[in-house]
């Protein structure tokens, strides 16, 4: 039971984390934006890169962040009778 909860909390989380990842690359991948100083009148511009290594770090992240979201739903359902869990909502 453990296994089967974290292992639906990971799946998701992974999913959620790729299509996460692709919606940051295809909508700020060489997004320029600029700011101004207003009392020196000084423009800064600026574009984002999304890396490939970024991707990964986020995606490991989302994955992190899954498996501790389950880990207590998991326990939980481990500890609690068949029976009580189906009728719990």
């Amino acid at each position: 039971m453990l296994i089967s909860v974290l292992v639906e909390s990971v799946l998701l989380s992974i999913l959620g984390g790729v299509l996460g990842a692709a919606a940051a690359y295809w909508l700020f991948d060489g997004y320029r934006a600029s700011t101004i100083n207003w009392q020196t009148f000084s423009q800064v511009t600026f574009a984002f890169r999304v890396s490939p290594a970024l991707l990964g770090k986020a995606i490991a992240c989302a994955t992190l962040i899954g498996l501790i979201g389950g880990l207590f739903p998991a326990i939980r359902a481990v500890r609690l009778p068949i029976a009580t869990g189906l009728r719990e909502s």
